[in-house]
């Protein structure tokens, strides 16, 4: 199906491009840009196409939807990220343990009765200051535009999660993870993966340490294999990551 798409992408885009001739180099890139999005399908390309318009304007895509307000209550996205972006990088995200949680005392950790999650989840203003650096570091603004800079488009999350035994507070197992992502694998979808796999092994269906393996080595291919081939990003009760 995906390779229809791309065929008819390129169909439609020979004629605009031939239409455009007159026109700069900068629209011509931003015809290709947009029928690549149309490939993708569904509302995340919709909105990387709208994004790219925004930018090609000069202009802050918040500000266009409506000043300051939170873009979330509103009913509209944030910046859509490229699918590369769904997963960490494992050089600067490699994932970390929390020593405390084994496969023997699940009980009394991240199975335990109350939650566990809080009493182990580092303070915000720590994981705010990591999300700031972790920006920088990952090259968003480079790659986005002065919008990646605003925190809100990210979750600063644990790569393995506090409820399947990730380090709470170690850099390497914290990155700004983007909530919205062409074909829909941004935070919200992760999270659910981490209350499924967090089930799971409470319920003694995986090992904690196949579920944390999984999740640290590519946490799309997890969600495909325990929930299913689409991903669901809307917003849920979690356990905690």
């Amino acid at each position: 199906m995906r390779g229809r798409q791309v065929l008819l992408a390129l169909t439609l885009t020979g004629p605009l491009l031939a239409g455009c001739q007159r026109h700069d180099s900068a629209t011509l890139g931003r015809i290709a840009e947009h029928a690549a999005g149309y490939a993708l399908g569904g509302v995340a390309a919709h909105e990387s196409e709208r994004y790219l318009d925004h930018r090609a304007s000069g202009q802050s895509y918040e500000r266009q939807l409506g000043g300051d307000q939170d873009i979330h209550h509103s009913g509209r996205m944030g910046l859509v990220f490229p699918e590369t972006d769904a997963l960490p990088n494992p050089r600067l995200t490699p994932g970390a343990l929390n020593s405390a949680v084994t496969q023997a005392n699940l009980r009394e950790t991240i199975c335990r009765p109350g939650g566990y999650t809080r009493s182990v989840r580092p303070d915000e203003h720590y994981t705010e200051n990591l999300k700031r650096e972790g920006v920088r570091q990952y090259g968003y603004p480079q790659q986005m535009g002065k919008d990646a800079f605003m925190l809100r488009n990210y979750e600063e999350d644990h790569l393995i999660s506090l409820e399947l035994g990730g380090s709470p507070d170690s850099p390497q197992n914290l990155w700004p993870e983007p909530h919205h992502v062409i074909g829909g694998w941004g935070s919200y979808a992760k999270d659910k993966l981490e209350n499924r796999l967090h089930s799971m092994v409470c319920r003694r269906r995986i090992s904690l340490g196949q579920a944390q393996h999984e999740i640290a080595t590519n946490w799309i291919a997890a969600y495909k294999q325990y929930i299913g081939a689409t991903p669901d990003q809307g917003r849920s009760h979690r356990y905690g990551g």
